[in-house]
């Protein structure tokens, strides 16, 4: 006779329904399952707002917890133990009872360029005058605008399957999608080109995921505190600690990029306006142990530098009459 797992052997993970999410989400039920057999790991999906609203560009939905919102409830209700996010994707702010339990070893955070077929030979500095780029990221679009202003650029949505879809039947001449995303779904080979930090700095957690989880139950926080790349964490907990400081969420034009060497830990941060005309950047140095430290007073430097302005304009025009 099989044994039934009672309820406090069972974990439940919440996740999005959509195909990277499953396939972000079943890495973790394995690893979990690896490090903890004596539990099952059961995965429960649902959709969220972000998955649901596609004819609309993110930007103007208005809402941070986009793909989130119905997750936490989910753990709130105590139907499911945890969630896991793209940690790019889970706002700094985090619904009261809930944490961020633990963040994962990252993936390559950088954006990348994948093309229509008779651009096979281009990167994003040879494509023609004109040529239509689509990307849903405000970061994205700002940066590109400041360096490639003579390409044009579309808002583009859906999973990343309808995305490729769209750019094979010729609707747009590249994408700008996340490199870790590409490889996670198997789709490697189609990166044109990785993008150099110095033309595009990634979303904070980009390439990372973030297992949230209830602040109260700590059996289930050791439980998942086991996936923790401590590199990892620090880089991304000074990445959001510096979106946090500057109040913006992930729809706003602010980009990172993070480096450790030995115990030394180095944050470069970028503020731009979404026609990418005004740029702000700078870069920080500190002990890796002060990380979230150091996101906080490079965010401080970079409205000194007038990042704050530059945000109060974007706010206005993205959300008008917020």
């Amino acid at each position: 006779m099989t044994a039934v797992s009672s309820p406090s052997q069972t974990v439940r993970i919440g996740s999005r329904k959509s195909q990277l999410a499953l396939v972000q989400t079943e890495w973790v039920q394995a690893e979990l399952q690896q490090r903890h057999p004596e539990r099952q790991f059961d995965v429960v999906t649902m959709s969220t707002q972000g998955d649901n609203i596609l004819d609309v560009a993110l930007a103007k939905i208005g809402d941070k917890g986009l793909f989130t919102k119905e997750l936490e409830v989910s753990m709130l209700r105590g139907d499911t133990d945890l969630a896991v996010h793209s940690l790019k994707d889970l706002p700094t702010h985090l619904p009261d009872g809930l944490m961020l339990g633990a963040i994962t070893e990252r993936e390559d955070p950088a954006d990348g360029l994948v093309v229509n077929a008779k651009f096979k030979d281009h990167q994003l500095d040879t494509l023609p005058p004109g040529a239509v780029i689509g990307t849903s990221s405000l970061r994205r679009l700002a940066q590109l605008r400041h360096y490639f202003p003579e390409l044009t650029f579309k808002d583009v949505r859906g999973n990343l399957n309808t995305r490729l879809q769209k750019l094979d039947a010729g609707e747009y001449d590249g994408l700008i999608l996340a490199v870790a995303g590409l490889k996670r779904l198997g789709f490697g080979a189609r990166i044109q080109q990785v993008i150099p930090p110095e033309i595009s700095l990634h979303a904070v957690g980009q390439g990372a995921l973030g297992i949230e989880c209830r602040a109260a139950d700590p059996e289930i926080l050791a439980i998942v505190k086991t996936l923790e790349h401590y590199p990892t964490a620090q880089c991304c907990l000074a990445e959001r600690a510096f979106l946090r400081e500057l109040e913006g969420g992930c729809q706003v034009p602010i980009g990172v990029n993070t480096q450790i060497d030995g115990d030394e830990l180095t944050l470069t941060g970028l503020v731009a306006s979404l026609d990418g005309q005004n740029l702000v950047k700078n870069q920080i140095t500190g002990p890796i142990t002060a990380a979230e430290g150091l996101g906080v007073t490079l965010a401080t430097q970079l409205k000194g530098q007038g990042a704050a302005k530059i945000l109060a304009e974007i706010f206005t025009e993205v959300r008008p009459g917020t």
